[in-house]
């Protein structure tokens, strides 16, 4: 009987991690998705969806992170905010004329109704706080550590 119970308890560990693993290349897929609607919508965040992505892939499966990292549009993002915990100064100033662009559009597309342009800009103030506290990351730094990247890569070779 005791035979019976050892052995089941590493499959059902076996089973847990394996449904561990495909929840979170679920939830990475849909952050994705999200992600890709907030670099195309305005009033959609980008940035933490693309965080959440990189969380949960990065639990799940090493190899789309990877990807996910060298990818263009979004890979330098991640990889300044993962290695130096911060972002660059023209994204954190992107982010902001994009957030100030939006709700100005939106108060002058949905007219004079007072209390929604108040609670909007709210809103709005809220989010460039938050935008405006990221840390930077200097450019002298970038170069720096890329500088030793590639001293890194080169000693591998």
């Amino acid at each position: 009987m005791s035979d019976a119970i050892g052995s089941a308890r590493p499959r059902a560990r076996q089973f847990s991690r394996e449904l561990a693993r495909a929840f979170h290349l679920g939830a990475s897929a849909v952050f994705f998705a999200l992600a890709i609607l907030g670099a195309a919508l305005p009033l959609l965040p980008c940035t933490p969806f693309l965080l959440l992505t990189s969380y949960y892939l990065v639990r799940s499966s090493p190899n789309l992170h990877a990807r996910l990292l060298r990818l263009r549009g979004f890979g330098p993002l991640l990889r300044d905010w993962h290695e130096r915990g911060g972002v660059r100064p023209q994204v954190r100033s992107g982010a902001i004329a994009t957030i100030v662009l939006a709700v100005t559009g939106s108060t002058w597309c949905f007219g004079p109704s007072t209390w929604l342009a108040a609670v909007t800009w709210l809103g709005a103030a809220a989010g460039v706080t938050c935008v405006a506290r990221l840390p930077l990351v200097r450019p002298e730094d970038r170069a720096s550590h890329d500088f030793e990247l590639g001293k890194g890569i080169r000693n591998r070779l």
